[in-house]
């Protein structure tokens, strides 16, 4: 496993509603990313992308393969299929996660496979873990691996000043997330180009 070559990471940024507040968090988790140095880093934000609600009806002989996608989302797809590892960077809406976070997971299948995740999340109390459990379960259900380590910014609208979090621990947390990320991106990586996954 060679540790020295950069993995591509895709940050993902879940919310779409008017005045949220993720594009700020991303964006402070990519500069922690890029001082990390292990990983090439693209944020992914899914209010550029049109993502339909609706899935088309997937015929039985296709069941376990990709849904066919609305042209409007080749670039997500793009993003998600060359990303050796994902952030997502979600919020927690009555305790769960964005409409626009499971859109863009479930028109999307083999992107997802043999890849790790981690989370970093933001709400009222909780800080998002609501959202995070459930993410959980259904990227897992994708083959996907969630990382152990994650980052929860409980009551983000005092937690944070002029786009950084207050809390001095934040930036030990994050280096450790990314540390795990790294890890797990490179060893999987090495996997699936030893061997085709078997999903």
């Amino acid at each position: 496993m060679d540790n020295t070559i950069k993995q591509r990471l895709a940050i993902i940024v879940g919310s779409v509603r008017e005045g949220r507040f993720g594009p700020t968090i991303a964006s402070w988790v990519a500069e922690q990313a890029r001082q990390h140095n292990g990983f090439d880093v693209e944020v992914v934000d899914l209010a550029d992308v049109d993502l339909p609600l609706g899935l088309p009806a997937m015929p039985p002989k296709l069941a376990g393969a990709d849904y066919p996608r609305p042209v409007g989302m080749g670039a997500l797809t793009t993003a998600l299929a060359r990303a050796d590892a994902f952030v997502v960077v979600t919020p927690e809406y009555n305790h769960s996660y964005p409409a626009s976070v499971k859109a863009a997971i479930d028109w999307h299948f083999t992107q997802w496979q043999a890849k790790p995740v981690a989370f970093v999340s933001y709400g009222g109390a909780s800080g998002g873990r609501h959202a995070v459990l459930h993410l959980q379960n259904v990227l897992t259900e994708l083959h996907a691996v969630t990382v152990g380590e994650s980052l929860a910014f409980a009551n983000y609208f005092t937690a944070w000043q002029d786009g950084r979090p207050l809390s001095d621990d934040a930036t030990g947390h994050a280096k450790s997330l990314l540390d795990q990320l790294s890890w797990w991106s490179h060893a999987l990586s090495a996997a699936r180009a030893a061997a085709p996954y078997p999903g």
